[in-house]
């Protein structure tokens, strides 16, 4: 049995991001399940944002309000994320139409994506600071909420809603699954003790909650992906820009981290957690954008960040054990 959870932790990734894929596959290709259709997606959504709900919860149990500080590479990393994101809207908003306004769609939300949930348990693992990873999921999350519905009119003129529409659209998708799991994790740190060091201890097990979650995401991203109708070339043009977004993001991160030095057991504290905080996306959040405000079919460069994001962090859990 020990082997069995052993063997579990170690391809952990690798087995949900597979599971999912299969999943919505097994789906597809079955004429007898399709009548259950209407449920799948709204299941699959949902329940990943109740896992989303539950892992920071866990994360905030463990980190104190004293511990959400803005460091230097918090501030970089913001830049980062809304320079290139009114760079790309700006490039998206002269080209008006055809393949390469769909690519630029693809960049400019995997640049502006909130970091994910599960990027805190990715950084403890890691031997980062969770603390840190926290408070810059909460600054992009606030960033993103009141800068995407300043831009969507710009890029997207057929859209019909006021900045404060938008900004409550955002923010009903964002918040209750930020805000809430924060504020019941810090009552109960402040009011029952007992209660909140056992969930301490079972914060631990928020790695298998987080397979779950991505078991979730693979099947809403293949299912973006086998809904999209799209041609190979434009499949091949999204791969490459998710790519080159996931890879930026990572290496801009780890970069700005490393100028902190401060290390913490053999380890480079801020690299691990600024290339996790600025790399790491909350891809159902992606999908959900590109499908309800740009062209739909940008949702499908969520669901491939998401491969390529947990491949890179099932690298790293396998450099760090080894």
């Amino acid at each position: 049995m020990n082997k069995f959870i052993q063997l579990l932790k170690d391809w952990m990734l690798p087995i949900s991001i597979v599971l999912g894929i299969s999943l919505y596959c097994i789906y597809h290709v079955t004429p007898a399940l399709h009548p259950y259709g209407k449920w799948l997606h709204p299941i699959a959504s949902e329940g990943q944002r109740l896992v989303i709900a539950v892992l920071l919860f866990f994360q905030f149990v463990k980190v104190s309000p004293h511990d959400l500080k803005i460091s230097r590479w918090h501030l970089g990393a913001l830049l980062v994320q809304v320079l290139s994101f009114l760079v790309l809207a700006a490039a998206v908003a002269v080209v008006r139409e055809g393949e390469w306004r769909m690519l630029l769609e693809c960049a400019m939300l995997c640049m502006i994506c909130p970091t994910a949930s599960a990027a805190g348990v990715i950084t403890d693992r890691l031997g980062g600071d969770l603390a840190a990873t926290v408070s810059y999921l909460v600054i992009i999350n606030l960033a993103g909420t009141f800068l995407i519905p300043l831009v969507i009119p710009l890029v997207n003129p057929s859209a019909t809603l006021g900045f404060w529409a938008y900004v409550g659209h955002i923010a009903l998708k964002v918040f209750p699954v930020l805000i809430l799991p924060g504020l019941l994790a810090w009552l109960i740190r402040y009011t029952t003790h007992k209660l909140q060091r056992r969930l301490m201890r079972w914060a631990s097990n928020s790695f298998y909650v987080w397979g779950i979650g991505l078991t979730l995401a693979m099947v809403l991203s293949t299912r973006a992906l086998l809904l999209s109708h799209l041609s190979a070339g434009a499949i091949a043009g999204i791969v490459v820009v998710s790519i080159l977004c996931c890879f930026v993001q990572f290496f801009a991160g780890r970069q700005m981290g490393s100028r902190e030095k401060r290390t913490a057991v053999g380890h480079d504290l801020d690299s691990i957690t600024a290339g996790q905080a600025l790399g790491q996306k909350n891809t159902g959040f992606l999908i959900w954008l590109g499908y309800n405000y740009m062209t739909p079919v940008t949702s499908v460069a969520g669901g491939l960040y998401a491969i390529w994001q947990n491949l890179f962090n099932s690298w790293e859990l396998y450099q760090k054990k080894h």
